[in-house]
């Protein structure tokens, strides 16, 4: 289903997660991912990043609602800075997660055609959703930032399962 071009690095498996400004959702998926790891002992065989298609955030740290909502369910993502997708990333990287389909579209159109890796919605992952996509908070109230991290939460768990099962 999905496939993987294994990078030159010390890490087997990378995985850069993106949305739009990459201070809500793609921070709070390398947060919540990056936990996920951790917690499975495979922080020196999964390398996790983050960024983001737009550029008005680079440099800054994740949204204070991201940062709060994140805090109180346990996840530290106070050292996250908002980076803009590079075309450098689709060779570093096996697995580019999108958190939405006009993400998608834009990585799709910056992805070489010698990319072999997988690149597509973190919700692909996690087929019981109802939702395909991740939607943005940042317009919304606290209970959009919290419906993130719970969609996060399910879709990391099913992204690290299938990861371990196909080359771990």
């Amino acid at each position: 289903m999905f496939s993987c071009l294994i990078m030159s690095s010390p890490f087997e498996v990378s995985v850069l997660f993106v949305c739009l400004g990459n201070i809500c959702r793609s921070p709070s998926a390398h947060g919540v991912f990056g936990a996920q790891v951790q917690r499975a002992g495979l922080n020196e065989k999964i390398y996790i990043d983050s960024a983001g298609t737009g550029s008005w955030h680079i440099g800054n740290p994740p949204d204070p609602r991201t940062l709060a909502a994140a805090t109180r369910r346990g996840y530290d993502l106070s050292s996250l800075r908002a980076r803009r997708v590079e075309r450098q990333d689709f060779d570093q990287f096996d697995y580019i997660i999108a958190m939405d389909r006009q993400n998608l579209i834009d990585l799709q159109r910056l992805q070489p055609t010698h990319f072999a890796g997988h690149l597509g919605l973190l919700l692909d992952f996690d087929d019981s959703s109802e939702l395909t996509e991740v939607p943005d908070p940042y317009h919304l109230d606290e209970q959009g930032f919290e419906q993130v991290l719970d969609l996060v939460e399910a879709a990391s768990t099913r992204l690290l399962e299938h990861i371990r099962t196909h080359h771990l």
